[in-house]
C-alpha cells in the first residue's frame, strides 16, 4: 500500500492570503462536489474488484496520515489523493456485491442524492417551525411507508379517523427501542401511583434470547434494574421464536412475585437465525398485564411491503410501537430507523421539553407534533428527505422486486447447499438469509462437534482472506453456524454463485487436509 508523500504542514495556502476565508463559495462546491461525485462513481464501477475485507492492522491509517492537523490550507486534490490512498484501502466494502456478512446496508442513487441535498441544506428541524417542510416530509414519508407496509390507520399521524398515532425517523433500532422503554417505564410507574422513580425496582422487561443484544443495553439506559430483564430462551421447536406460552408463565410468575410487567420486544428478524416472533400472540399475552408491545423488525420490516411477506407482522394493530430500518433492505442509506407508536401523546409525555426560546404559535396551537418530542435529543437531521425520494423515485413495484429479487438469491443460495451432503441448513431460511454449516457427519469421515466448529471456523477465514466474499457467524442451538446474507444493492445471481463455488471449494481443501492427517 506504502505511505503518502505529502505532508500536510508544508502545504502552502493556494488562496490570496488577504481574501476572506469563504467555504461556501459557490465555485467550489460546485468543484468539490463534482469531482467527488466522480469519485463516488469511480467507487461503484471498481468496488466488485476490491478485497471485501482489508489487509491492514490496527493503526494503520494513523501510520499514513499525519498525526497533527495541518496550519495551511491544501488544494482539494490533495485531500481527495489522501482519501484514495489512505482510506479507501482500509475499507470493509460493505457496497461490494460479496459481502454477505451481518445484514446489508443497501443504498441506491436516490438515496445518495437525497442526503447529498439534506447535507447541503443543513437543516436542524426540531420544531415544525425550524423547518416546516422538514417536518412534514418527515410525515409524509413514515405515512407513505406505513401504506406500504399495510399499518393500521392508528400508527399514521395524518390519519381521518381522530387516532392519536404518529411516527418518527431515528437513527437506529437503539433509540427506537430507548424511546419506547422510557414511555412504557413511565406508563407503567404511573398506573402503580409511584412518584419518581421509587417503583422501578418491580418492572419487568421481556424478550426473547435471540433479542438483539442493544435491547439489553437499552434496558439498562432506560433504568430497568438488570435483574427484572427476562431473557427466554428460545428452541427449535419455535424456530428460535420466542414462545407465548412460556412468556405468559414467566409474567406470571413475575406478578405472583410482586412485580410489574413493563414492556416486550417481539423481534420480526433476529439477527442470530431471522427468527420471526408471532406478533399478535404475544400482543395478546400482554393484553393481560398492560404490558407495552414493541416490535423490531428492523431487517425484515423492509419485506413486508410485499403480500406475500405481510403475515409477519399480523397482530401490529394490537401492538404500541413498531420499528424497521430502511438504510438496512429499503435502499436508504444510514441512518434511518422508522418509529410508529400507537399512542403519540405517550411518547410525547415522556420525552418533551418546552424551553422559552423554542415556544412559536404553531407549537402551541397543537395543530403540529415537535418530533424532537419523539427522540432523545432536541437537533435532528433531514433524515425523511431521502426516505420520501427513494419512495417517490422507484416506486412499490421496483421496491418490492428488489426485495424479490434478494430473497429468490437466498433461496437459489440454500438449495445448493442442500444438495451438498457436506452441509446442512441450521434453521429453516426466513427472508434472504440462509444459516449454514459443515455438518458433523462427511461419509465416512465422522467429526465431533468441536471438530465441526473447527472446520467451520477454518472455512470462514479462509473465505474472508480471500477477499473475494465476506461472511459472519453466528450461535444458534449450541452450534457454530456461518450466516449468508443476500441483498447488496449492487448483488446479482452470478455473485451468489461464485460465492458458493468458493465455499465449495474451500471446503474440499479443508476436508482433504483433514483426511491428510
Amino acid at each position: 500500500m506504502g505511505s503518502l508523500d505529502t505532508n500536510p504542514s508544508t502545504f502552502v495556502c493556494t488562496d490570496d492570503l488577504d481574501s476572506s476565508f469563504q467555504p461556501l463559495n459557490a465555485e467550489d462546491v460546485r468543484s468539490y462536489l463534482h469531482t467527488s461525485v466522480d469519485f463516488i462513481c469511480d467507487y461503484y464501477k471498481s468496488v466488485e474488484s476490491l478485497p471485501v475485507l482489508p489487509g491492514v492492522e490496527p493503526g494503520y491509517l494513523r501510520r499514513l496520515l499525519q498525526p497533527a492537523p495541518p496550519t495551511s490550507s491544501a488544494p482539494f486534490h490533495v485531500t481527495m489523493k489522501e482519501l484514495r490512498d489512505a482510506v479507501v484501502p482500509g475499507m470493509t466494502h460493505w457496497a461490494s456485491p460479496n459481502f454477505f456478512a451481518f445484514f446489508p446496508a443497501t443504498n441506491s442513487a436516490a438515496a445518495i442524492a437525497g442526503e447529498l441535498i439534506a447535507s447541503a441544506m443543513n437543516t436542524v428541524g426540531f420544531t415544525w417551525q425550524a423547518n416546516p417542510a422538514a417536518t412534514e416530509m418527515e410525515v409524509l414519508a413514515l405515512d407513505w411507508l406505513a401504506q406500504l407496509l399495510r399499518l393500521p390507520p392508528s400508527f399514521l399521524m395524518n390519519n381521518r379517523t381522530g387516532a392519536t398515532g404518529g411516527g418518527v425517523i431515528l437513527g437506529t433500532t437503539s433509540e427506537a427501542m430507548l424511546v419506547t422503554l422510557v414511555a412504557a417505564r413511565d406508563a407503567a410507574l404511573r398506573r402503580m401511583g409511584s412518584n419518581g422513580v421509587a417503583g422501578m425496582t418491580r418492572l419487568t422487561v421481556y424478550a426473547a434470547d435471540q433479542t438483539h443484544s442493544t435491547f439489553f443495553k437499552a434496558c439498562r439506559l432506560a433504568g430497568f434494574d438488570p435483574a427484572n430483564i427476562r431473557s427466554i430462551p428460545t428452541a427449535a421447536d419455535t424456530d428460535y421464536g420466542l414462545d407465548p406460552a412460556r412468556l405468559l408463565e414467566i409474567m406470571k410468575a413475575d406478578v405472583a412475585a410482586g412485580l410489574v410487567p413493563t414492556y416486550i420486544c417481539a423481534t420480526v428478524g433476529t439477527t442470530s437465525s431471522n427468527a420471526v416472533d408471532p406478533v399478535g400472540a404475544i400482543a395478546d399475552v400482554a393484553a393481560a398485564f398492560d404490558a407495552w408491545v414493541h416490535v423490531d423488525a428492523a431487517y425484515a420490516g423492509s419485506a413486508c411491503i410485499c403480500p406475500e411477506f405481510r403475515h409477519h407482522i399480523d397482530g401490529v394493530e394490537r401492538v404500541d410501537s413498531i420499528s424497521m430500518s430502511p438504510h438496512k433492505w429499503l435502499m436508504t442509506c444510514l441512518d434511518c430507523t422508522c418509529l410508529w407508536v400507537r399512542d403519540a401523546g405517550r411518547l410525547t409525555g415522556s420525552l418533551e421539553t418546552n424551553p422559552e426560546y423554542l415556544k412559536n404559535g404553531a407549537s402551541e396551537s397543537g395543530a403540529v407534533t415537535d418530533l424532537k418530542d419523539m427522540q432523545v435529543g432536541v437537533g435532528r437531521r433531514f433524515r425523511g428527505l431521502k426516505l420520501w425520494m427513494v419512495m417517490r423515485t422507484y416506486g412499490a413495484v421496483k421496491l418490492q422486486e428488489h426485495i424479490r429479487s434478494d430473497v429468490a438469491m437466498a433461496k437459489m443460495f440454500e438449495d445448493s447447499v442442500r444438495a451438498d451432503d457436506r452441509f446442512e441448513v441450521v434453521v429453516p431460511r426466513n427472508f434472504a438469509l440462509v444459516c449454514f454449516r459443515i455438518k458433523p457427519l462427511q461419509g465416512d469421515m465422522l467429526m465431533t462437534e468441536e471438530e465441526a466448529e473447527e472446520a467451520n471456523r477454518e472455512l470462514m477465514e479462509r473465505l474472508n482472506r480471500t477477499g473475494k466474499a465476506y461472511v459472519a457467524h453466528t450461535v444458534i442451538g449450541g452450534k457454530f453456524v456461518l450466516r449468508f446474507a443476500v441483498g447488496s444493492s449492487t448483488q446479482e445471481e452470478r455473485h451468489v454463485r461464485s460465492a458458493w463455488e468458493l465455499i465449495q471449494k474451500t471446503t474440499t481443501e479443508i476436508m482433504d487436509q483433514g483426511r491428510e492427517m
